[in-house]
């Protein structure tokens, strides 16, 4: 009997609303070409939703999603909702209540696009970046008091429990031992910030001493962001707190060509609870509605979605569909030097998928 595969869609806002189909339509013809069956259950939880009834997603949403084998989502934020509103009333409280704390974000150099930097070919540029994505930086604990006066004041707190930062260490390790080069770069702030990044590092150091194979590194921040454009070919995987691996998984697809192909898994590693993906380049108001949106990143998302699920050998159809349309000028949109639309770019994705040999 056929598999299926239950995955709940919520493609969001903006140009979210043009790629997130587009990623369906590769993985459905991907999945057919391996006897698969995708079953997707779409949900309107958006800005516009918010305009209509103060609230993004409806109170049961987390309970909605619970029995999906996946989610799939869009870009969500758009002007007039405040981002701390969009951020906090749909794309966290999803990782935080299903524990989805390894942020998985792959940096590579696809075949047919140009770095930024001189010189660099795909061989430099093939790393990923796991950042811890429930705690950390990104905490509720704070406030704003004598609001409006002379003295006010804005606390914002940091949270790092041991469970936390061993856990994504841990996965952090345990990825990096599926990797050819088997190295491990951990970013760091410890000259500065005093008590959270020198218990980081504190653990760091502890659990590598269960990984005798892997080859460290450890850099402060702000020279590993000069090394990520100096010399990216150094990183294999990269392992970082919410704030500093948010930050280094938008500068690394900048330094792999776009913002534009940058795909994302929001992990549940024990699998209690389903895991979500999405492409990491917002909802872009300037562009949407244009028809010229990069479609990649929600096609290397939907790729990435289908490896968890365990059907790797539909997703390497998806990935090597890309790389094969890639090398097409005709083929690749605005942000990539093409001239391609975003329907255009789909339809020589399909047309791969459909080729043997091209996919």
């Amino acid at each position: 009997m056929p598999k299926k595969l239950d995955i709940i869609c919520i493609p969001g806002d903006g140009i979210g609303r043009e790629v997130i189909p587009a990623g369906q339509a590769v993985a459905d013809a991907a999945a057919k070409r391996h006897g698969l069956t995708l079953k997707w259950t779409e949900v309107p939880w958006s800005c516009a939703r918010y305009h209509e009834t103060g609230r993004l997603m409806p109170e049961d949403g987390i309970a909605q999603v619970r029995s999906y084998d996946a989610i799939y989502l869009g870009a969500v934020g758009w002007p007039g909702v405040p981002d701390h509103v969009s951020l906090w009333q749909l794309l966290i409280p999803l990782r935080r209540e299903l524990d989805q704390y390894a942020n998985v974000r792959p940096v590579r150099l696809l075949k047919g696009i140009r770095s930024p930097l001189a010189g660099r070919g795909p061989e430099d540029i093939d790393f990923i970046v796991v950042r811890e994505n429930v705690e950390g930086e990104y905490s509720q604990i704070g406030g704003r008091v004598y609001a409006g006066t002379e003295h006010e004041a804005v606390v914002q707190e940091a949270v790092f429990t041991r469970r936390g930062v061993d856990r994504i260490l841990k996965y952090a390790f345990e990825l990096a031992t599926t990797r050819e080069k088997k190295h491990l770069t951990s970013a760091t702030k410890s000259n500065g910030i005093i008590h959270t990044m020198p218990y980081w590092d504190e653990r760091f150091a502890r659990m590598k001493q269960d990984y005798p194979d892997i080859e460290t590194a450890q850099f402060h921040i702000d020279i590993l962001t000069a090394n990520f454009v100096l010399h990216p070919d150094w990183f294999d995987v990269v392992v970082g707190s919410n704030l500093f691996g948010d930050i280094l998984s938008d500068l690394g697809p900048a330094v792999a060509g776009s913002i534009g192909i940058a795909p994302s898994a929001n992990i549940n590693p024990a699998g209690e609870f389903p895991s979500m993906f999405e492409p990491v380049h917002g909802s872009a108001p300037d562009i949407a509605g244009k028809g010229i949106a990069n479609p990649i990143a929600a096609v290397w998302t939907a790729a990435m979605m289908l490896d968890h699920l365990g059907e790797t050998e539909t997703a390497r159809t998806i990935e090597n569909a890309m790389e094969h349309v890639l090398q097409d000028p005709a083929a690749r949109t605005r942000d990539l030097g093409g001239t391609a639309t975003t329907q255009e770019c789909v339809r020589a994705l399909l047309d791969a998928v459909a080729t043997p040999g091209a996919a």
